[in-house]
Order: C-alpha cells, then sequence, then structure tokens
C-alpha cells in the first residue's frame, strides 16, 4: 500500500521547490551534529513549530532508518499501529517502510497490530518526515501511530523497540511527535510544560507519565514520548538535551490561549 500526504498544503507546503525553500528556512545550516538514539518534535503547522523541529533535526545527525511514534488524533485504527509495508508517498518524493525492522518489531510484541488504517489521515508522522527527507533523501520509515496506553504497556513496547532495533544492528533513530500543553495561557502552558520538560531532561520516563497524566498537562505526545524514552534508555541513553521551547504566540501574537511546542535530542 502506499499512502497518500493527508495533509501537505495545510500543515506545511505541497509544492516540493516551496517545501524546499520552506525547510531551508527553518533549519539553521551551521548547526553542530551529534548522534543520537531519538528526539522529541512537535507537529503542529509549520509556521507554528516548524522552526522548533528544524533546530533539532539540524542537531542530530540522521541515519537512514527512522522510526516515528505519533499520538493517533483521529482515532481509527489499532491502539498501537505499526505500517509494515508499502511507502509513504511525499511532495519530496516516496519513502519506502523499513520491512525488515518492522518484521523484527512485530516479532518482539503482540501488544503492536500491523494496521494501515491508523496512519491514513494522521497528521502527527507525517509532519516530520519532510525535515527528515532533507537530510536523508534516503530515508525508511517504521512508524508506529499511538492511542491512550498504560504505563506498562508504553514500557513494554519501549523494550520490544529497543530489542528490535538491537537485531536490526544499524544506526536507527527514534522520533517521538508530540506538541506540549493545548490553549491555555503562556503563563499556565510554561509552568505545566516546564514539569513535563524536567522529566525529560532526568531520562524520567515513568515520572513524565505520571505527571503529565496527574497535572492533566495536555501533551498529546505522552505515549509515543514514554515510549522513546524507554526505549532510548535501554539502548544506553545517559542525557536528554533541550534543544528550545516555544509556544503558537510566538508566530500568532495569541498568549492567552497557546500550545506549546519543544525540541529534545536524546543521546
Amino acid at each position: 500500500m502506499k499512502r497518500e500526504p493527508a495533509v501537505a498544503h495545510q500543515f506545511y507546503p505541497g509544492d516540493p521547490a516551496t517545501l524546499k525553500r520552506t525547510l531551508a528556512s527553518l533549519i539553521p545550516a551551521a548547526a553542530i551534529k551529534q548522534k543520537a538514539l531519538a528526539v522529541v518534535s512537535p507537529h503542529a503547522g509549520y509556521i507554528y513549530s516548524g522552526s522548533v523541529a528544524g533546530e533539532t533535526f539540524a542537531a542530530v545527525e540522521i541515519p537512514q532508518d527512522i522510526v516515528v511514534l505519533g499520538p493517533n488524533h483521529q482515532g481509527y485504527g489499532a491502539a498501537v499501529a505499526l505500517m509494515d509495508s508499502g511507502a509513504w508517498r511525499m511532495p519530496l518524493g516516496e519513502v519506502p517502510i523499513n520491512t525488515v525492522l518492522a518484521k523484527y518489531l512485530l516479532a518482539q510484541t503482540d501488544l503492536i497490530t500491523a494496521d494501515t488504517l491508523a496512519h491514513k489521515f494522521e497528521h502527527s508522522l507525517e509532519v516530520q518526515v519532510p525535515f527528515l527527507q532533507y537530510f536523508r533523501p534516503d530515508l525508511t520509515l517504521t512508524p508506529l501511530v499511538i492511542s491512550h496506553l498504560s504505563f506498562e504497556t508504553c514500557e513494554k513496547i519501549g523494550e520490544a523497540l529497543a530489542a528490535a532495533i538491537k537485531q536490526y544492528g544499524k544506526p536507527v533513530l527514534i522520533v517521538a511527535s508530540s506538541d506540549m500543553t493545548h490553549y491555555e495561557s503562556r503563563e499556565s502552558a510554561t509552568e505545566k510544560d516546564s514539569l513535563a520538560m524536567q522529566h525529560i531532561e532526568d531520562l524520567d520516563p515513568e515520572g513524565l507519565y505520571n505527571t503529565v497524566l496527574g497535572k492533566k498537562i495536555t501533551m498529546c505526545g505522552i505515549m509515543p514520548t514514554t515510549i522513546a524514552l524507554v526505549a532510548a534508555l535501554r539502548l544506553g541513553a545517559t542525557k536528554a538535551q533541550l534543544i528550545r521551547y516555544t509556544d503558537s504566540g510566538e508566530a500568532s501574537g495569541d498568549i492567552n490561549q497557546v500550545v506549546g511546542y519543544v525540541g529534545f535530542v536524546i543521546s
């Protein structure tokens, strides 16, 4: 199956030349790159969160093989849905699914379902892909759309992901797609998001999960980020570097109803 773009011309330019120019404007040219196990990157329209995503990906050596974890905004498909074959058609070219890594992942746990429906309309993974293609035109994807899960289930999936990556044996970057607090004042969003960000910085997936749910922080990608942290720790992560935090008010001028955006590099 070939997945068509769901949000080209909406969240990002659908015209390839315009998209390349937009990406170039969002990505710092002189960034120092580091090897990384995972990143956390936002998924709003590029006018709002593209600069944070651009700075985050610019700080990392992008390998060929990428696992992208995103929340399920649409409600379609399995609870943990892996597209395990086919390709994604994107304005900058077709991106094949990494069928080998997908097979290893499905063999590790029955908590993950091979399912394309959850991916059809979901934007949270798609908006990451042009940034990745900008650096790696030969990209492969292992994409997972994730619904609400317990911490224990997140932990098991993170462990399965780490085991599959070890079995795969080549460098893999995990991308956790998440926005932060939604539609609160800048003051409130910054206060709440700082609590969540501290747990990411501390490489504390359980603390992150419990804080976000306990404090009712509307971080849509809490499950993907928790899973990514668990997997990164199993793969030897020792540090999480905050790249930048901002909110939609920076672009819109409205600081009464903002959405928070953050970039982290985990290595």
